[in-house]
């Protein structure tokens, strides 16, 4: 029997809907406090052992963190110097959690001035003003965490086979997904951009370069599935039709991207086995018709592992 949770985007998408607007909140203090990365890796969240967290952030006068932990249900707010702050997740909207959480800073003299409206969402509300979203199942929540820590040691087992250019195991809270991404090593063409609220030139820069990219989304309204997904840019004309595993892995016309449910990852004899199975085939689907340079982005370090 499975021991990956199940999710339902039925039973997920109200708490989902306003943890997601929450980490936006909590990952722009992130991006307005460090200094900017390359295709925006420094504004991601990551998963820990208790939830989402942003990892250290530089600040004057030492560093701070903000961690989501779905074990205790709590906001977690750390500074180096002056101590640690927290809230309760539950029963907040969106502006009450705003406004708590900024005064919360405050107290530990930590100043975040951010953009305060949703990206990547359709009609987005400022953050101070949607008093709409304020539901928290922690039962939901929880299985989410936990369906991301099975998914994040199958990641980083699938990131440690490439030796060029990687990003981290990530969680970008724009699209609400946790993602690696794998680069060619060569500039790639201009983006058209075309998300939500979404600056084109944060697009262009995001996808400057060719990448092989795999992750795992929730869902929404219009395609109501948890599912892992897999795309490369540029997409190679012939890259749809690649064979890929598991068998029931499909490529989706609609979305661009191989797509592989959840539920058939978390009914496998062997979860780990299987999804690891799409994370290579796919990218291997992009490598090839992209002609790849393999021999000197891949590695093997099997014979330094215990």
């Amino acid at each position: 029997m499975t021991n990956w949770p199940e999710l339902k985007y039925e039973n997920l998408k109200e708490t989902l809907a306003t943890v997601q607007l929450w980490t936006q909140i909590v990952g722009k203090i992130r991006l307005v406090r460090s200094p900017w990365l390359n295709h925006s890796w420094h504004v991601t969240l990551y998963v820990s052992g208790k939830g989402l967290t942003t990892g250290s952030i530089p600040y004057h006068n030492g560093l701070f963190q903000i961690d989501f932990d779905f074990l205790t249900h709590q906001l977690i707010i750390t500074s180096s110097a002056n101590g640690q702050q927290q809230l309760s997740l539950s029963s907040h909207t969106v502006s009450s959690f705003y406004h708590e959480l900024f005064e919360k800073l405050r107290l530990l003299e930590i100043e975040a001035p951010i953009y305060a409206r949703p990206n990547e969402i359709e009609n987005a509300v400022p953050f101070q003003e949607d008093t709409i979203h304020c539901h928290y199942e922690e039962n939901q929540i929880a299985a989410f965490w936990q369906a991301l820590v099975k998914m994040e040691a199958v990641f980083t087992r699938f990131r440690a086979k490439f030796s060029g250019k990687c990003s981290p195991v990530h969680f970008f809270w724009g699209g609400f997904d946790l993602a690696v991404t794998r680069f060619s090593g060569r500039k790639a063409p201009k983006h058209a951009g075309g998300m939500p609220n979404m600056p084109l030139d944060v697009m262009q820069e995001a996808y400057s370069h060719e990448v092989s990219s795999c992750g795992f989304w929730p869902g929404n309204d219009n395609f109501p599935y948890p599912v892992f997904y897999a795309y490369c840019y540029p997409t190679p004309e012939t890259f749809k039709d690649q064979p890929v595993k598991p068998e029931k892995a499909f490529y989706s016309p609609d979305l661009g991207e191989f797509i592989l449910h959840y539920e058939e990852v978390r009914n496998a004899a062997d979860p780990e086995k299987f999804l690891m199975e799409f994370l290579q085939s796919t990218y291997e689907a992009a490598a090839v018709t992209g002609n790849w340079d393999r021999a000197s982005l891949e590695c093997d370090f099997s014979n330094f592992e215990p």
